[in-house]
Parts: C-alpha cells; sequence; structure tokens
C-alpha cells in the first residue's frame, strides 16, 4: 500500500516504545493548580474573579478580551488564593491564578448532558466550542472558533485531523485515539458540521497500526470519513507538509490551509469539541506524555490544566539523575524549562525529562556543503544560506530573497548537519532580525 507523505524531512529514533502501550493514568490532582490566563493564540484573558472566591470545577474563571481569544475555566473546586505571576511553557512569566483545591470537584452548574447534540446547528456548534474554551492541542493552541469562522466566500473541502505525532518520546494522541475513537470521529463530525466541509481525514502515520486498526472500525459507518496512513517521517505532523501529503495541495508562502479548503485540527481537538458538545464540558485537562531517558516510570497523564511540571514527574516516579534536562513538548521543537515549577496548559502534550548532557555537545564546525540540509527540509529553504546571511545581518535578503519567514523551525536541518551547525538557532536569529528591521 502506498502511503502518504511530503517532500524532505528525515527519519529520527522515536523512543515511543516507553510509553505507546500503556493506558493513560487519572493524574492525581494537586492541592494547588496553577492557571495561566494566557493558554492560547491572541489576546490574554481578564481574570473574572478575586482573591478569596469560592469557585467550581469547570466555571469560567478568565473572560476574554477578543475575538481571538478563547475563555479559561478552573480545572479544580475550591478557594482562589492569590493572582500571581509564574513562568510559563512558552518561556516567559504570565499571571496566573492559584486555586486552593478542595479535592471536592464540585462542577459548575452549567456542565450537564445535552440531551439531542445531533440536532445542534452549525452556530449552537460554534458557541459551545468557543464557550468550551476549545483550543489547538497540537501546540499551536490557535483559539478553535476562529478557525471555523472563516470568510464567507471560503470553501472547506476536507477536514483533516492530526494523528500523526512525529516527535520522538511523545504518545499522548496515540492513546487517546486508542482509548477515546468513538469520542474523536463524533467530534469530527461535529467540525463537518460546523464548517460546511464534505469530507474528513484522520492522518495516522504507519508506526501506530493499533491506531490506524481501531479507527478504521470506527470509521467504517462515516461515509465522509476515512484514515490515511501516512509514512513514518519528521515532520509529518507540520501542517503544510501533511495537507500536501495527505490532499495534494500545497498551502502557498504565507499563506494559510483555508487558502487551499482546508482545516487542520488535532485528534485531541475533536475529542475535547465532543465533550463540549454532549456534556458542555469546558476544556480544563488534556493528555499529557511524561517521559525521557531520566524519569523513573514515563507515562501517559490525563491532567487537570494548572498542574505543575514537577507533580506529574513526581506522579512517574521522579528524577533518576541528578542533572536534567526538563523539555515541554518535543524533543525537537519543545522549549528547554529552567525549572519543574510550571503549571502544565491547554497546550502542553509532553514533559521530557533528558540526561543534561550540553558539555559534551559536538563543537559546530565549517560546513562541508554536503547539502543534506537543503534534502531535508520540509519547507524547500537553504538552511545554511539562511545562516551566513544571519551572520552578515542581511536581514532584507533574507527576508526577500530566501523566504526565511516559511521555516517552520522543525529542527530536521540541524539533526542531519554533520557539521553540528545549530542551524534552526541561527534561522530563529535571522527571524527576529527580519521582524526587527519590518518594524522600524
Amino acid at each position: 500500500m502506498k502511503k502518504a507523505t511530503f517532500i524532505g524531512g528525515t527519519h529520527i529514533d522515536s523512543f515511543k516504545e516507553l510509553t505507546n502501550t500503556y493506558e493513560s493514568k487519572k493524574a492525581n490532582p494537586p492541592d494547588f493548580v496553577y492557571i495561566p490566563l494566557s493558554q492560547h493564540i491572541g489576546s490574554p484573558c481578564e481574570a473574572k474573579l478575586c482573591v478569596g472566591e469560592e469557585v467550581k470545577m469547570g466555571q469560567v474563571i478568565g473572560k476574554t478580551l477578543g475575538f481571538v481569544s478563547a475563555p479559561i475555566h478552573s480545572s479544580v473546586s475550591g478557594k482562589v488564593v492569590s493572582i500571581e505571576k509564574k513562568a510559563h511553557p512558552a518561556g516567559r512569566f504570565v499571571d496566573c491564578i492559584v486555586i486552593e483545591n478542595d479535592k471536592q470537584d464540585t462542577l459548575d452548574g452549567s456542565i450537564v448532558d445535552e440531551p439531542q447534540p445531533e440536532q445542534l446547528n452549525k452556530e449552537q456548534l460554534l458557541k459551545k466550542i468557543l464557550d468550551a474554551g476549545i483550543v489547538g492541542l497540537g501546540g499551536a493552541t490557535f483559539p478553535t472558533h476562529v478557525k471555523y469562522s472563516p470568510p464567507a466566500d471560503t470553501i472547506i473541502d476536507y477536514i483533516i485531523l492530526n494523528g500523526i505525532e512525529c516527535e520522538p518520546f511523545i504518545t499522548a494522541d496515540h492513546r487517546i485515539m486508542l482509548e477515546y475513537p468513538e469520542e474523536i470521529v463524533r467530534g469530527l463530525d461535529y467540525i463537518l458540521k460546523t464548517t460546511g466541509a464534505k469530507k474528513g481525514i484522520i492522518a495516522i502515520e504507519d508506526n501506530k497500526m493499533d491506531a490506524i486498526q481501531k479507527m478504521n472500525l470506527v470509521c467504517d459507518c462515516h461515509a465522509n470519513i476515512e484514515v490515511v496512513i501516512c509514512e513514518e517521517k519528521y515532520p509529518q505532523g507540520s501542517e503544510k507538509q501533511l495537507i500536501y501529503a495527505v490532499t495534494n495541495r500545497e498551502v502557498p508562502v504565507g499563506g494559510l490551509p483555508l487558502d487551499v479548503g482546508v482545516i487542520v485540527n488535532n485528534v485531541g481537538t475533536a475529542k475535547a469539541i465532543c465533550d463540549a458538545v454532549e456534556k458542555n464540558m469546558p476544556l480544563i485537562e488534556r493528555m499529557v506524555t511524561v517521559s525521557g531517558t531520566s524519569v523513573d516510570t514515563p507515562s501517559n497523564y490525563i491532567a487537570r490544566i494548572g498542574t505543575l511540571f514537577s507533580d506529574l514527574i513526581n506522579q512517574s516516579g521522579g528524577y533518576t539523575e541528578e542533572n536534567n534536562k526538563i523539555i515541554s513538548g518535543g524533543l525537537m521543537m519543545g522549549k528547554t524549562m529552567y525549572s519543574d515549577e510550571v503549571p502544565i496548559t491547554k497546550g502542553t502534550s509532553a514533559i521530557l525529562v533528558l540526561k543534561d548532557d550540553r558539555k559534551k555537545a559536538p563543537k559546530e564546525q565549517a560546513c562541508v556543503r554536503c547539502a543534506k540540509c537543503i534534502d531535508a527540509c520540509p519547507a524547500f529553504l537553504e538552511p545554511t544560506r539562511l545562516a551566513i546571511l544571519t551572520k552578515r545581518k542581511e536581514f532584507d535578503r533574507l527576508d526577500t530573497e530566501q523566504n526565511i519567514m516559511s521555516c517552520i523551525e522543525c529542527g530536521t536541518c540541524s539533526y542531519v548537519c554533520p557539521a553540528n551547525i545549530p542551524l534552526v538557532e541561527y534561522i530563529r536569529l535571522g527571524k527576529l532580525g527580519v521582524t526587527k528591521n519590518k518594524k522600524k
């Protein structure tokens, strides 16, 4: 069988065997949750309550201040003890609502089962998605209701559910597909109805055959939904590359998936939409992979938003090394944290704990002009050329001649480079220079 794929990319060790065959666990709710008011692309939320107030699980605690935003809800019931700055997985400090958990999980009165969800119209579905605070759970955290509100003349042909999960170590989406296949497909049905799209595609890499079989069984009775098997290759899960792989449509430089009639969502987002539509349950928890070479018992957890990284690491048996590196997200595109006192957000797919071996990192050498980075680049760029122009501070050329802003920062070029050139870091500096130049 021919498998869908894109041009470029590379194969990397997956390390998924650490967690992919074990059922997820319900994480123990912590004594305190630290819920950031910024958990999505767009305007941060504003606190809707004061210190000392009692809150219920699922209650709105952060109200939106703009269209590109999503409300935030309490993941526990209890009392607000403070509103303070806390480190964020994105690498900055943001306002967090700190709630002392009363361990009662008293639900907000709005969380009730929807008697006839199949009879809801597009507008009602869209409102439920907005009210539930749903954002993209693949990591981008774009507010989902905005994605489903394109210009009136836009025709959407395909909804692609991304079940690729090509980053090493992470298996959260894999476990969601194995444990909640019916909810994912029902969620996709609601997405199709909301957007008016005619076809749903669930894309899964061929290293998840058990998930492919399970999703195929559920999709058999849905004529407008199919499972597409993709080749295991990094970065197969990147939005533009996935669209090309499964539809043969190419998103233009500077364009959006909507420009080619496609919307891409994570499989976890579809499951969250199902919960919002059928149970009026807001997004207050998500699947998180805790893995790596320096954690005792790698596992997948269904964890409350606002749980600290340290809480989940402790539930996984703690550290097995003294000097560790903690990464929020994937090994290739995640961010290194300076502390484990960081809360889980809607966009936290994984916590990786690895031995900190930066002192042994190989030194950068001169480019050997092998062109491996060019062959592997999924965005058809010349990474070494971008690095050279960045060093020369030729930011105008980086923008107009080299299209540096098309780089998705997947790290493939750095991974394949035999000279150990930190190409992604140079490219990030180049992008920063281009942005500053435009502001001037």
